[in-house]
């Protein structure tokens, strides 16, 4: 398949993909795009982040929508408020020459009240936070009798941000939906279960291979060192990446702060995401470093959920992850859209055999530099 169209999209859709530069499906929108369009049906999708999941789903999902009909049709779950404010600007951007088909991103850490009055326009598409959608329903503030297609974006993010019981909550009250479709980078216990209770026997699986799920375009380094010169190691490291953007991982709030601070003295233009910040903060934390007035991030885990900056040149682990996925999705946010990137881990020898696991759980090499 070469385009959109012989996917079987329509016309008006692909004038405003081809807008965004997005003519080739990619592997997962190839597989899971057909099924979708074919009549009412639930899907399983494994695929990472950055594969174009989002059209995959969003795609299909626009055409089921009837622009007359003025009620919610769709809904789609996603972990973090940034994923959600990303995805609602998609489909916005997909349907450019089409009917006008209106979405609306609700999340928490941003009033309520201004959410329920935008629900009272006219909605055909739901963007939600498992939380904020509940706290929404329960006022009686979105009417989901309608919603024909639920969608659950990032699954696995969404059960380790702790909403197990809103997810499971949401769709029982959505049991009568034709569709429900799920997508997930991994496949933990508590997905499983949420597949096997929800969602048809006979749903299609479809699974971006594992060798695929780790983006061929990064290249993975390590370098070893004691504890005490990784501050040093990584400074040379940035200066020789001279004006490329990248992310810097650190497994504690306390040491993403800690490693922002003795960036900026030394003249470093760094800043850290972490847990404790407010909403607004981590809003001007983000806008500087979309608009590249901020060059490098630091972040923990969780407060890197839902970040998609075009064009990071590389990610370092300051501190290695304790798991395989953590090491996939940090990984992933290098290396985007077809670009090259390097994902360096700094590394003490107590810490080697963490990173021959990596290599043999997500079959990927790793290079070590010297």
């Amino acid at each position: 398949m070469e385009n959109f169209e012989a996917l079987g999209i329509r016309k008006e859709f692909v004038k405003g993909l081809k807008e965004l530069n997005i003519v080739s499906p990619t592997p997962i929108q190839t597989e899971v795009i057909p099924l979708l369009l074919q009549g009412d049906t639930d899907l399983v999708g494994q695929a990472q982040t950055g594969t174009g999941k989002t059209a995959a789903y969003g795609l299909p999902l626009l055409h089921q929508i009837d622009p007359k009909h003025k009620v919610v049709q769709g809904l789609i779950l996603c972990p973090t408020r940034e994923l959600g404010q990303q995805v609602a600007k998609q489909l916005f951007k997909f349907t450019k020459y089409s009917d006008k088909i209106f979405t609306e991103a609700v999340y928490g850490g941003e009033k309520i009240d201004r959410q329920i009055a935008n629900l009272k326009r006219p909605t055909h598409i739901v963007v939600a936070t498992p939380g904020r959608l509940i706290d929404l329903v329960r006022r009686k503030a979105v009417d989901l009798q309608h919603v024909k297609t639920v969608v659950l974006d990032e699954a696995d993010e969404m059960l380790s941000m702790g909403f197990k019981k809103e997810l499971h909550e949401i769709l029982s009250f959505l049991s009568t939906a034709e569709n429900k479709w799920l997508f997930s980078a991994t496949m933990p216990h508590g997905i499983k279960e949420i597949v096997n209770q929800y969602l048809a026997p006979e749903a299609y699986r479809i699974e971006v291979s594992r060798q695929n799920a780790v983006n061929k375009n990064i290249e993975h380094q390590f370098l070893i060192c004691e504890e005490n010169e990784k501050l040093h190691i990584l400074t040379q490291f940035l200066k020789s990446q001279y004006n490329s953007r990248g992310l810097i991982f650190c497994k504690t709030k306390s040491a993403t702060q800690k490693l922002a601070k003795q960036l900026i003295a030394k003249n470093i233009s760094a800043d850290a995401i972490h847990g404790d910040l407010l909403q607004k903060e981590r809003d001007k934390v983000m806008r500087a470093f979309k608009n590249e007035s901020l060059q490098i991030l630091i972040a923990t885990d969780l407060a890197a959920r839902g970040i998609d900056v075009e064009g990071l040149a590389y990610v370092v682990h300051y501190q290695l992850p304790d798991k395989e996925e953590y090491y996939t999705h940090r990984s992933g946010r290098t290396a985007r859209a077809g670009k090259h990137g390097i994902s360096l881990s700094l590394v003490t020898t107590k810490e080697l055999k963490q990173i021959r696991y990596f290599e043999k759980s997500l079959a990927i090499a790793f290079k070590q530099i010297r």
